[in-house]
């Protein structure tokens, strides 16, 4: 960003939690200040790594920016205070899923290091050995992990589990992903729901109570011979479906492990809550929340590089400026406020497009 040409200035103490001083910010360039009140108020556009607190939101100055994770759909409050202060709010869970936006996609960064972690998670949690092992005393067979989701973070959690030599399952209602699962070394199971199919940007669309009912009773079997189960199913904007069910976790054998990804935005297994951990029958659910933040270092170097990325996109060199009130697609996709009003078409109370 300095390089751009931006005056840059981080929060004191900012990286610490990662080994980065102050110092490491100063000699990038930035100046490090003590006083994020007045940080706040004097940017043109701040940058953050969690939405902030819709009462900080309200200070900044009228046509400033704020760019981030800003869980749009569940923070209202962050976003009637970007739109009655004049500022623009951009979104990274917004970007689009486009070839060109890759680089900047914060949201799919962030899901492919939970996806990993909860594999880290569960072979910690779980009472056996992930590989195969061959040994004087006898064979050991590979633990079975079923991942419910093969998004980026259900890919992630398979080729993790993988490489620790488990034997791997993997559900989608998207038939389309069946040879990315393959392709991990993984079994895809077919489970027929009927219709479904994912939205223009390549999440999975939301099933039917009769479709999750179907879909439960099929992946009921699937739980009882897992070892480890990973759900990772989350609709886009809406809560999470619930999928584990208690009597599927009933089936499944005392010392086994439920990792829900989904957990922050309502869960897939049934008993789940956030930063929670406990035991359904001696099978161990875990729904911690900011699985990236285990993986700070590079969670935050993947955050940075995404919003950098849009940054340095929406720059303009001539005019030395942000241009954050053009049509273009990524810039129009994450924009959530602009010019005192709300503006993302999918967050609008009237439901119009902006423009």
């Amino acid at each position: 960003l300095v390089e751009l040409g931006l005056d840059v200035s981080v929060e004191a103490g900012l990286g610490a939690a990662i080994h980065f001083d102050d110092a490491a910010y100063r000699e990038a360039g930035a100046s490090v200040t003590d006083d994020r009140a007045a940080a706040l108020d004097a940017a043109d556009t701040a940058v953050v790594v969690r939405p902030p607190a819709a009462e900080e939101a309200a200070t900044l100055r009228r046509g400033a920016a704020l760019v981030g994770l800003l869980d749009p759909f569940n923070r209202r409050d962050l976003l009637d205070a970007l739109a009655k202060a004049g500022a623009t709010g951009l979104a990274l869970e917004l970007i689009p899923r486009t070839t060109l936006a890759q680089k900047m996609d914060a949201l799919s960064s962030q899901a492919s290091l939970a996806g990993y972690v909860a594999v880290i998670l569960a072979a910690e949690r779980i009472d056996r050995v992930f590989p195969m092992m061959i040994t004087p005393a006898g064979t050991l067979a590979p633990a079975r992990v079923f991942v419910v989701g093969a998004g980026v973070a259900g890919l992630q959690a398979i080729a993790t589990a993988r490489r620790l030599g488990a034997r791997v399952e993997a559900y989608d209602t998207r038939p389309a992903v069946a040879e990315q699962v393959q392709s991990l070394g993984a079994r895809f199971v077919a489970i027929d729901v009927g219709e479904t199919g994912q939205t223009k940007d390549g999440y999975a669309k939301a099933l039917t109570e009769d479709q999750l009912e179907r879909q439960r009773l099929a992946m009921a079997r699937h739980c009882a011979q897992a070892d480890v189960v990973i759900t990772t199913a989350q609709v886009f904007g809406r809560p999470a479906p619930r999928i584990v069910t208690a009597a599927m976790l009933a089936g499944m054998r005392p010392g086994s492990v439920a990792i829900d990804l989904a957990v922050e935005s309502g869960g897939n297994v049934e008993g789940s809550a956030p930063d929670r951990e406990v035991e359904v029958g001696g099978v161990r659910v875990v729904g911690l929340a900011n699985l990236p933040g285990r993986v700070a270092a590079d969670a935050s170097r993947m955050l940075a590089a995404n919003a950098a990325a849009l940054l340095e996109h929406a720059w303009d060199r001539e005019a030395k400026a942000f241009r954050w009130d053009g049509d273009d697609d990524i810039v129009q996709g994450c924009r959530v406020t602009l010019g005192g009003e709300i503006v993302h078409p999918a967050l609008r109370p009237d439901g119009r497009k902006e423009g």
